[in-house]
């Protein structure tokens, strides 16, 4: 069983930056693919970003390439989400997820496929 404890969020202005932290507690974190997704009131959740297991891969959702950049780090359990820019939009609920050695570049991008997820953090666009 792996848990997953999210940090950071808030209330930020229209072209702000925040930070999202997920620690995660796994024996073996980089052997886990780690994802953020989203959920706006009334919509789907929605893929943001992931990062692979082991070429650490990174993918994006189209609507937050080029100001969101995932990363980990492996010594720290912990996997970040650094959003610049930010829009109205980005408004949502943000939720970390893990799910091992999935590798797959269609599957990394599905919230299907991950087995385990953090507690969720609001984030708050202000325009």
């Amino acid at each position: 069983q792996v848990q997953l404890v999210q940090s950071g969020g808030g209330l930020v202005q229209t072209g702000g930056s925040l930070r999202l932290s997920c620690a995660a507690s796994a024996r073996s974190f980089n052997a886990y693919t780690m994802g953020w997704f989203r959920q706006a009131p009334g919509k789907e959740r929605e893929f943001v970003a992931t990062i692979t297991w082991n070429l650490e891969n990174t993918y994006y959702g189209d609507s937050v390439k080029g100001r969101f950049t995932i990363s980990r780090d492996n010594a720290k359990n912990t996997v970040y989400l650094q959003m610049n820019s930010l829009k109205p939009e980005d408004t949502a609920v943000y939720y970390c997820a893990a799910r091992e050695r999935l590798g797959n570049r269609i599957y990394v991008q599905n919230s299907r496929y991950y087995d385990y997820w953090g507690q969720g953090t609001q984030v708050t666009v202000s325009s």
